[in-house]
């Protein structure tokens, strides 16, 4: 039985580190969402540093570059998806999944071009698909479509829940940001493998964040219950909080489900100074 929680980066100006700071932040956290690969492959030597930082169980949620899922939208991008799975071979079982995140354009008459690039992906790697067509969430004829391609595929369908953060008008210029630049769709939260992922946003405050996440933390505690192994990220508008958030969403249903093995306890760090 095992709850892995994360945040979308391991670095941030708010989170002193000694040291290597994925390391560090795997000591927070046992999952990333691997966001830096949509805008750049990184070196394959890089990925090597990466896996030398974390131990094998460590999860990491890798995201497709934009080249191939918002540029070619899936199309005649074989090579480019063999080179970029080559390049993170270093991380072993630590790519706990393929993330396909899909541009809003990317609808239900795009679905075959999904099945065929499903198609591509070598046997045994999980895949995790993000859609944010709004015809996905308020059609029940294109749900159901998807869900037909995503489970043929063995694949997952990755729901980010923004619904607190568009639950009242932004409080903050770091609110309002995250409002313009996310979507805003219905929550969603039927797991297709046993390998649910997770993307929760909260807002600036804590309090609306934590009574916001409570389905989350009842969904969870189900999932467990049944066998499965989720990955959930904490997400806020500027995300300082998100670390601490993500450690609290697992006590939360750690005290619901108290066989859950407990988070390692983070490692120390130096407290900033001027010099």
């Amino acid at each position: 039985m095992r709850l892995s929680v994360g945040c979308a980066m391991w670095t941030h100006t708010a989170w002193p580190a000694t040291g290597d700071k994925l390391r560090s932040y795997a000591s927070w956290c046992d999952a990333v969402e691997g966001n830096t690969t949509f805008y750049a492959v990184p070196a394959r030597r890089t990925v090597e540093t990466w896996a030398g930082q974390t131990d094998p169980g460590f999860r990491f949620v890798i995201k497709l570059p934009k080249t191939i899922t918002h540029e070619r939208r899936l199309s005649g991008a074989e090579a480019e998806l063999n080179g970029f799975l080559d390049t993170m071979e270093p991380l072993g079982p630590r790519l706990h999944a393929l993330w396909i995140q899909l541009p809003g354009s990317f609808g239900p008459s795009d679905l075959a071009t999904l099945a065929g690039f499903m198609r591509m992906v070598p046997a045994g790697l999980r895949v995790a698909v993000e859609v944010r067509h709004p015809a996905f969430f308020t059609d029940r004829w294109a749900c159901e479509q998807l869900e037909r391609v995503l489970e043929r595929a063995g694949a997952e369908w990755v729901p980010f829940d923004t619904t607190v953060l568009f639950a009242a008008r932004p409080a903050s210029p770091a609110e309002y940001e995250a409002q313009s630049k996310k979507p805003r769709l219905p929550r969603r939260t039927r797991a297709l493998t046993d390998t649910p992922i997770v993307r929760y946003h909260g807002r600036d405050e804590l309090e609306p964040t934590v009574a916001g996440w409570r389905p989350w933390v009842t969904q969870t505690v189900e999932w467990l219950r049944a066998g499965f192994s989720p990955t959930v990220f904490l997400h806020t508008p500027d995300n300082a909080s998100s670390r601490d958030l993500a450690r609290r969403f697992h006590g939360e249903v750690r005290a619901l489900v108290p066989e859950l093995e407990p988070l390692p306890d983070p490692a120390e760090t130096e407290p900033l100074t001027l010099f």
